[in-house]
């Protein structure tokens, strides 16, 4: 009993595992490291497929039917009517299921089948990552990905460093260290000594925590700590290491990856569920009618029927003797007839014809040339058929930042270098900045034998002045060549660099290309070439970079002069330059408030010249705080701070994370079609928010940035309760919204415009003494008088007045109204270990209050997990409809929590992609995918929908009102063979054609104007209400097409004499009306004809003759001749003309009073587009921000890591492919400790302030707006300090900064 608890009791506790023992380990049962993510198998597919199938509340319903038909006793029609259409859905969706299983299949199969080096019998052997078993040691190679979760034992490198690349857990491209335990790194290559390796590991079971491992390795009777450093997680590559070998410790589905990867959900639209609700509803007004009907049957047999029986004899199994028993069975027997005869109100064709027209919007997506990215030749691709309509209805976008909306290639871009900026191209003919595009030329570097090919440069002026000795840029880039812990190695003959961080490989790499080459380092020495000459610098220390710190030095000795070489953040290195510099500090300041406008990520670079005898007394004092027991770090930073003072300004640098081609446009016309864009990124909260200025997700506009990173519940609670207070005291402050409260006469009276300046700023208790400038927030109201208030065109009324207003008003200099957007005053930063605890049940509600309150939330440092209960949490609390975007695996739970999943072809593998909905290459393709294809698609699966509930619902109850005339007894109006085939052959294919090709503005109108995009989120083209709209129609037109016919034909007789009250010419009749008003309908309907449209509308209308003429003529139906007689006689075509006016002018009539009264926005663009007149005032909506806008406020945009950098190691020499032989210096290095952006902010504000008010004016430019007739501003400019600039429209400033098309939401580019 000992023996099976204790096993027991390990799993449960914890796991046990022991290297190379695979007997010890197998007692476990731990999984091995095969992986499965296809649903089913070759003998499971049919029953589960069935089974899943039948789970649809429609399909069920059908088959009950199917059942239903089978007994002849009840039935009017023939079983085929419902059997053929039934397994037809079936079997298509049967076929796409195995198809996309099919593919999972593969997919499992490519990663199953993947080789790893593992060790069995004292020999590696190639086995199959499927038969890869815990407890094994397996060996990787350089570029290798890593097969399952390993212990390090061993690596090629001295030390046991072993270097990764993480990007297929958090998106991260740079390289993190891991380092296996001293002990076993005598293990070294030899295989005999690795198999007899039989340490003991006891760790945590499997989890999803990526930054985090508890174990002890018990090996020699000793006991070792485990922690993630000395862990290799699978999914990760090994880099700039030849070899290392690892004892696998989780395997296949325990593995962290696959811990985080979340698992496939059922899909469905919120189209499908509320059919599956109108289905309920429509099966409980079946059985009421049907009950209805079956008394009424009853009723009429035992009053009238049985006196008939003689002409209308009751079946057999109807008991005669008594009558009452008699007429309730016959009325029960009905109620089943009816529920056949009436089952077409909801016919499987719905869900055939729903199926063929998602299928076909699939193929018009995956060809969509618009959507096709060259460069990888990669098109969009539909990798499900059910959710098209879906991305016409988008509330929420979640994506992901590194590789999603940046290429994650940072670039050097700009700089400044003792006050003069670098890195524009100037016009010499205007003197104007050119725009840098392909075409335009850059600086040939090719003289420089270490030169990058790849390296881009445009800016002559910078070359030319390093190639002419001048002084500040050779101190300029030899800081960079110097001051960094990138690690140089020669593969194949070329330098090539392996940085910490993407940003320092970016500047040192800046610095090769103008001739600064860091060649080689050793833990005391870092060499340099210099234009050819080799300077080698003794490395003193490294004073490296922390969260806290923000900021990394160098201590470098060249002959007899000792320099300190410091880059860090512009507000911590600001304060610790010396004084005497505020001419250069200013210029300097201007090119970082530059630079931080284009959304630049920015570093400032300084230096100071030590003497011999100083340094010697520092360093002393430094290696006592080194060794001291108590306080050591504090102690360390205090040392630090002395002598990164008084430091000499060298320059800024300045580093574009490369967006992808089209994000700004594409995230700010997403947001002007009112949906809502989170960013959760596993990347450091600085490089998010850079990345949120470069594309727009966030401005200066803002009121403020909450920024949350409590460490503990009480925290997170104490800043969501501020930033609550935040909001009100905003809203306290705002005029009240955008009604239209100016009352004029005139047309000429200028816009109401209302500017408040409000100040919200929060201080905790430790803030410095002296807050920084809060920031200012002018809310601005425009109003129309009266005469607009007129207009009640739904949800897009007031930007139909935006785009075209009165033509009359315009010609006479009347303003359009402007629609500010008043939920734009704030975004949220969270950071990974707050988010934590916001996601907890006590503080979700306030968290999701406060994210529902702000334009853009970013969520940084997350895990995968995390961003898969963020979405989770929005569609439980929201019930909104969401998007996940992304590209690598550690967004491969988001993307299956979301309702659409999209993957993104990029540099970070497949799994993305494999895992989602939709597949695109490039992030602002997205944009095209939803405002077109998604509005595109549910504005037609709506339009199909209300119109085929219309035409099912006209052609079904048609039997009720005949009912009232055949005693109830479920006799049909109709050919029961025109009832088989009505919506097979008679209508299908205009149908089709409506929901396939129907658009109502053009793709380039829809992406023009967003907002056409808004009745999509509100669900307002189908609903209950257009359900029951499309219902009432329907019974209207069967009503009408029943009664006039009957009224006409009933006691009728032709001109000829010959009697026409006959069932089957009144059935042919009113079947023949039927289908002509469905031609009119439907034509009434489409708006956007094409030449399929007509073939099947107009084709539907002559087949419909040709295929009675066959049946009734060829074949022989029972109906033969009557349609024949009925059309020879004018009494039919006048009825006919009677009748189809009568359904289609009250529809004539509302269509023109809605489209001359109450038009939508969709109305007025296809006015404008046929009348050819283009509105000034339409550029007043058309969203597409400005290439850059200059920003009022600095933001700190420095570039590092989030970790510490190599400078440990390197200064230790572990780091080294050498192993050091000297370590001269023990190194102290500062804290971890993490620190409020707001407060790094606050000094830059502070600098701003004083150092650019001039700047502040300017910026405030864009606030202005010039009339199109009037030559001067109706608004003042509102500065920071609260002092009124006067603004003359006609000065050339005012213009400079205009947008082509200014977003409603963004204050800054407003036209006024």
């Amino acid at each position: 009993m000992g023996t099976k608890t204790q096993p027991q009791q390990a799993k449960e506790n914890e796991r046990r595992i022991r290297a190379n023992d695979k007997e010890f380990n197998l007692q476990y049962k731990y999984h091995n490291n095969y992986i499965k993510t296809s649903k089913y198998s070759v003998f499971t597919f049919l029953p589960f497929n069935l089974l899943e199938q039948f789970q649809r509340l429609a399909n069920f319903y059908f088959l009950c039917l199917l059942v239903l038909q089978l007994i002849p006793a009840i039935s009017s029609l023939t079983p085929v009517t419902t059997a053929i259409p039934l397994i037809g859905v079936l079997t298509l969706t049967a076929v796409k299921d195995a198809y996309d299983d099919i593919q999972r299949h593969l997919s499992d199969s490519q990663v199953n089948n993947r080789k790893s080096k593992t060790l069995r019998n004292g020999k590696l052997v190639d086995a199959k990552w499927s038969e890869v078993q815990v407890g094994d040691v397996i060996r990787l190679d350089n570029n290798q990905f890593v097969a399952a979760d390993i212990l390090l034992l061993t690596t090629s490198e001295p030390n046991g460093l072993c270097f990764i690349e993480t990007a297929e857990l958090d998106g991260e491209t740079n390289l993190k260290a891991k380092q296996c335990l001293t002990e076993t790194i005598e293990l070294g290559d030899h295989h005999d000594a690795l198999w007899n390796f039989n340490g003991e590991i006891l760790c945590e079971r499997p989890n999803n925590l990526l930054n985090k491992f508890d174990g002890t390795l018990i090996w020699r009777n000793q006991r070792f700590a485990l922690d993630n450093e000395k862990i290799l997680l699978r999914g990760c590559v090994l880099r700039n290491t030849q070899w290392c070998y690892g004892v696998v410790v989780f395997a296949g589905v325990d593995t962290k990856l696959m811990q985080n990867s979340g698992k496939t959900q059922f899909k469905s639209t919120g189209v499908d569920r509320l059919l599956n609700f109108i289905i309920i509803g429509i099966v409980l007004f079946l059985v009421s009618i049907c009950a209805l009907f079956a008394v009424g049957c009853a009723i009429w047999e035992g009053f009238i029927g049985q006196h008939f029986q003689v002409y209308l004899p009751w079946e057999h199994i109807i008991p005669k003797d008594y009558i009452p028993t008699g007429a309730t069975v016959i009325g029960l027997l009905v109620f089943f007839s009816y529920a056949i005869v009436l089952n077409t109100v909801v016919p499987i064709s719905l869900y055939v014809s729903v199926e063929v027209i998602r299928f076909i919007q699939s193929f018009l997506i995956n060809w969509d040339e618009e959507m096709y990215y060259a460069r990888t030749n990669t098109y969009a691709k539909a990798r499900t058929t059910t959710l098209n309509e879906e991305l016409g209805q988008i509330q929420y976008i979640f994506s992901d930042k590194t590789g999603t909306l940046t290429q994650n290639i940072m670039t050097f871009n700009k700089c400044s270098i003792n006050g003069r900026t670098y890195g524009d191209v100037i016009d010499l003919r205007t003197g104007e900045p050119i725009e840098v595009t392909e075409a335009l030329q850059c600086v040939d570097f090719s003289a420089n034998p270490h030169h990058e090919s790849d390296f881009r440069w445009y800016d002559r002026t910078l070359l030319d002045a390093v190639r002419s000795d001048e002084e500040h840029s050779h101190v300029f880039f030899r800081l960079l060549a110097l001051c960094h812990t990138v690690m140089a190695e020669t593969v194949e003959g070329k330098l090539e660099y392996q940085a910490q961080s993407p940003d320092e490989a970016a500047l040192v790499a800046a610095a090769r290309n103008f001739g600064f080459v860091f060649r080689s380092r050793t833990p005391n020495s870092i060499t340099i070439e210099v234009m050819g000459r080799l300077e080698e610098y003794e490395l003193l220390n490294i004073l490296d970079f922390n969260n806290v710190r923000k900021r990394m030095s160098v201590i470098l000795r060249r002959g007899d002069s000792v320099v300190l070489y410091c880059k860090g953040a512009d507000n911590v290195i600001y304060d610790r330059l010396h004084s005497g510099q505020e001419d250069l500090k200013a210029r300097t300041q201007d090119h970082l408030n530059k630079f931080a406008g284009e959304g630049l990520r920015t570093l400032v670079l300084a230096e100071r010249r030590l003497t011999e005898q100083y340094y010697k007394d520092w360093r002393t004092r430094q290696q006592e705080a080194a060794l001291a027991m108590d306080s050591r770090e504090e102690k360390l930073n205090e040392i630090y701070e002395e002598i990164e003072s008084d430091m000499q300004l060298v320059g800024v640098t300045a580093i574009e994370d490369k967006l992808q081609d089209g994000v700004p446009k594409a995230i700010a016309n997403l947001q002007s079609a009112g949906i809502k864009i989170w960013v959760l990124t596993g990347d450091k909260q600085e490089t998010a928010i850079n990345i949120g200025y470069s594309c727009q997700l966030l401005t200066d506009e803002l009121a403020d940035v909450f920024i949350v990173d409590g460490n503990s519940v009480e925290e997170v609670e104490k800043q969501l309760r501020q930033f609550k207070e935040s909001i009100k005291i905003y809203n306290r402050f705002r005029p009240g919204g955008t009604e239209a409260l100016y009352n004029s006469d005139s047309n000429m009276d200028p816009l109401s415009v209302t500017m408040t300046q409000t100040s919200v700023f929060m201080h905790e208790s430790s803030a410095p003494p002296t807050p920084p400038p809060p920031p200012a927030i002018s809310v601005v109201t425009f109003r129309w008088d009266d005469k607009n208030k007129d207009n009640k065109g739904g949800p897009d009324s007031a930007e139909c007045n935006d785009l075209f207003g009165d033509e009359k008003r315009s010609l006479d200099g009347g303003a359009a109204s402007i629609v500010i957007d008043e939920t734009t005053g704030f975004a949220l930063v969270v950071n990974g270990h707050s988010l934590v605890h916001c996601l907890s049940p006590e503080l979700e509600i306030k968290f999701l209050d406060i994210a529902s309150q702000c334009k853009a939330v970013i969520c940084c440092r997350v895990t995968p997990l995390q961003k898969a209960l963020v979405v989770e949490l929005i569609k439980r609390a929201k019930n909104a409809v969401t998007l996940a975007i992304g590209d690598g695996a550690n967004d491969v739970s988001m993307i299956k929590a979301a309702h659409i999943g999209v993957g993104i072809s990029g540099q970070e593998g497949l799994q993305a992609v494999l895992s989602s909905d939709y597949s695109i290459a490039q992030f602002r393709y997205l944009e095209r995918l939803l405002l077109v294809h998604g509005r595109w698609s549910y504005y037609r699966m709506c339009k199909f929908l209300r119109y085929f509930f219309y035409k099912n619902f006209a052609f079904t109850l048609c039997h009720c009102w005949y009912s009232l005339f055949c005693g109830f007894s479920a006799q049909t109006v109709f050919d029961p063979m025109f009832i088989s085939v009505y919506n097979l052959f008679y209508t299908s294919l205009p149908v089709l054609s409506l929901g396939i090709f129907e658009q109502d503005v053009s793709d380039k109108n829809s992406l023009e104007y967003p907002r056409l995009y808004t009745p999509g989120l509100k669900s307002e083209l189908f609903n209950i209400r257009e359900f029951i709209y499309s219902v009432l129609h329907g019974a209207f037109t069967s009503l009408v097409l029943f009664l006039i016919p009957y009224g006409v034909y009933k006691d009728g007789v032709s001109q000829h004499g010959y009697i026409l009250s006959d069932h089957m010419t009144l059935g042919a009749v009113v079947a023949t009306i039927l289908i002509v008003d469905n031609t009119a309908q439907i034509s009434l309907y489409t708006s956007y004809w094409t030449v399929v449209n007509h073939i099947t509308i107009w084709g539907s209308l002559v087949w419909y003759f040709v295929l009675d003429y066959f049946y009734n003529y060829v074949i022989g139906g029972p109906y033969v001749g009557s349609l024949t007689q009925a059309i020879k006689d004018l009494t039919f075509w006048m009825t006919m003309l009677i009748t189809v006016m009568v359904l289609v002018a009250p529809v004539l009539a509302y269509k023109y009073y809605l489209l001359d009264v109450h038009p939508s926005l969709s109305d007025k663009i296809r006015q404008k587009s046929l009348k050819k007149f283009h509105s000034r005032a339409s550029s007043d909506v058309r969203r597409t921000p400005s290439s850059r806008r200059g920003r009022r406020s600095v933001r700190s945009g420095y570039a590092f890591a989030h970790q510490e950098g190599f400078g440990r190691l390197i200064t230790s020499g572990k780091i080294m492919h050498k192993k050091p032989q000297d370590f001269a210096f023990p190194l102290g290095l500062g804290t971890k400790k993490t620190q409020a952006l707001h407060n790094n902010l606050a000094s830059a504000d502070q600098t701003k302030t004083n150092s650019s008010g001039n700047h502040m004016g300017n910026n405030n430019n864009t606030n202005q707006r010039h009339n199109q007739n009037q030559n001067h501003s109706s608004m003042a400019d509102i500065s920071v300090e609260g002092r009124v600039h006067g603004a003359d429209a006609g000065g050339s400033g005012g213009t400079e900064d205009m947008s082509p098309r200014a977003p409603c939401q963004d204050l800054d580019t407003i036209n006024l």
